[in-house]
C-alpha cells in the first residue's frame, strides 16, 4: 500500500509538471488533485487494514474455540468417594509421562505399597522422577497406566477436594501471604485456635525463632515471605501443613534450606506427633532420609532400591554413591562446624 501511495503520487508529480508546464494545468488545480488521491488512497489502505485485522481476529478466535472446548484430562467420578481410610499408598505397576500417550515416560511400571503410618524417604539424582512421584497420591495428575491407590481406593474414585483436604504437600518452594503469621497458618485451616498453631509450630521447630518475635504469632509477614529466612518461611509452612492434620503428609525438599539438627528435630516430632500420619519425604541429603522406615531409590523414572538404610548400603550402588559422595565431602553444611565446636570444647 505505501508503494501504490508513493507511485502515486511520483506519478502525478511527473504528469502534474508537464501539464502546467504546457499550460494546461495550474498549480492550485494539482494541489487539489494531491489532496483527493491522497485521500482515496487512504481509504483503501484503511479497508485493506480492515481485511487484515479480520483475519487475525478469526485466527484469534479459533484459538479461543479450542481452549474453551478442551476437555480436561482428569475429571470427578459420578459418586465420588468422601472419605479416606487410611494413610496407605499403593503404586499398581504405574506408568507416567506429562503428554500422555507420547513421549519418554517420567515414570515407569512404578510397585510399591505403603503402610499406614510409615515414613519412606525417597531419593534420587534430578530428574529421576521424584516430584512427578508424589504428585501421583493428591492427583495432581492421572496415571497412564496402572493405578495410585490411597486408604485402599484408587485416587481417581475419590472427590478431589476431599482427597486434597487428607494429602498435605509442603513444597521446597512455600509461599506466604501478607498478614500476621496467624493468618498465614490459618490458611491450612480457617477456624484453628492459637493453641492448635502454636501446637503445630512446636512440631516444626517454628515456635523456636517465633518467640524471639516482639509480636510472637501476631508478628507481620511481608509478602512472599520476605522478612523471613528460607529456613524460618520452610517451618511455617510445614506447621501451616500439619494443622490440617492429613493422613498423609509430603515433604518435597522442604527442609533444604533448615540446618541438620533442626531437620533431625522435626522428624522427631513427627514420629512422636503424628505417627499414624504416612510420611513422604523426598530429599536430596542422605541425613534427612537415613532414618525413615523405608528408602526409595528412584533412577531414570524406575525403582532402583526400596528398602532401609543400613540395607540399602550393603545391596544398592546409587545409594552407596551417594552416600559416600556426602560423607567424603563432609557431610551436611553445617555438620563441620558443629564437630569442630565440639573438638574445641574437648
Amino acid at each position: 500500500m505505501m508503494t501504490v501511495i508513493y507511485g502515486c503520487i511520483l506519478a502525478i508529480s511527473w504528469f502534474g509538471a508537464h501539464f502546467i508546464v504546457s499550460g494546461s494545468l495550474t498549480t492550485g488545480n494539482l494541489t487539489s488533485l494531491f489532496s483527493y488521491v491522497m485521500s482515496v488512497l487512504m481509504s483503501l489502505m484503511m479497508l485493506s487494514m480492515i481485511f487484515v485485522m479480520i483475519t487475525m481476529s478469526a485466527a484469534s478466535g479459533r484459538r479461543i474455540a479450542e481452549v474453551l472446548n478442551e476437555v480436561p484430562d482428569m475429571s470427578e467420578p459420578d459418586q465420588p468417594e468422601q472419605t479416606v481410610a487410611d494413610g496407605s499408598i499403593d503404586f499398581n505397576h504405574v506408568s507416567f509421562s506429562y503428554k500422555h500417550g507420547s513421549g519418554e515416560p517420567t515414570l515407569e511400571d512404578i510397585d510399591l505399597h505403603i503402610r499406614p503410618g510409615e515414613t519412606i524417604g525417597i531419593i534420587g539424582g534430578t530428574g529421576s522422577g521424584k516430584s512427578s512421584l508424589v504428585g501421583l497420591v493428591s492427583r495432581l495428575y492421572d496415571v497412564d497406566s496402572g493405578s495410585v491407590c490411597v486408604g485402599g481406593k484408587d485416587v481417581r474414585s475419590y472427590d478431589t477436594e476431599t482427597l486434597r483436604n487428607q494429602v498435605a504437600v509442603v513444597l521446597q518452594k512455600n509461599v506466604l501471604f501478607s498478614g500476621t503469621i496467624l493468618d498465614n497458618l490459618r490458611w491450612g485451616k480457617e477456624d484453628a485456635t492459637e493453641a492448635e498453631c502454636a501446637e503445630a509450630c512446636q512440631q516444626a521447630c517454628a515456635d523456636e525463632f517465633i518467640q524471639r518475635f516482639p509480636d510472637g504469632y501476631h508478628t507481620w509477614i511481608e509478602q512472599g515471605g520476605s522478612n523471613v529466612s528460607g529456613g524460618q518461611k520452610q517451618r511455617l509452612c510445614i506447621a501451616r501443613a500439619l494443622l490440617k492434620k492429613p493422613k498423609i503428609l509430603i515433604l518435597d525438599d522442604s527442609t533444604s534450606a533448615v540446618d541438620t539438627a533442626t531437620g533431625a528435630k522435626i522428624r522427631a516430632a513427627f514420629s512422636k506427633k503424628i505417627p499414624g500420619t504416612t510420611k513422604l519425604i523426598v530429599a536430596q541429603r542422605i541425613s534427612s532420609v537415613q532414618g525413615a522406615d523405608r528408602i526409595l531409590v528412584l533412577d531414570g523414572g524406575k525403582i532402583n532400591g526400596f528398602d532401609s538404610h543400613d540395607n540399602l548400603l550393603k545391596i544398592n550402588r546409587i545409594y552407596r554413591e551417594i552416600y559416600e559422595a556426602q560423607t567424603q565431602s563432609g557431610g551436611d553444611f553445617d555438620q563441620p562446624a558443629q564437630e569442630e565446636k565440639e573438638g574445641v570444647q574437648a
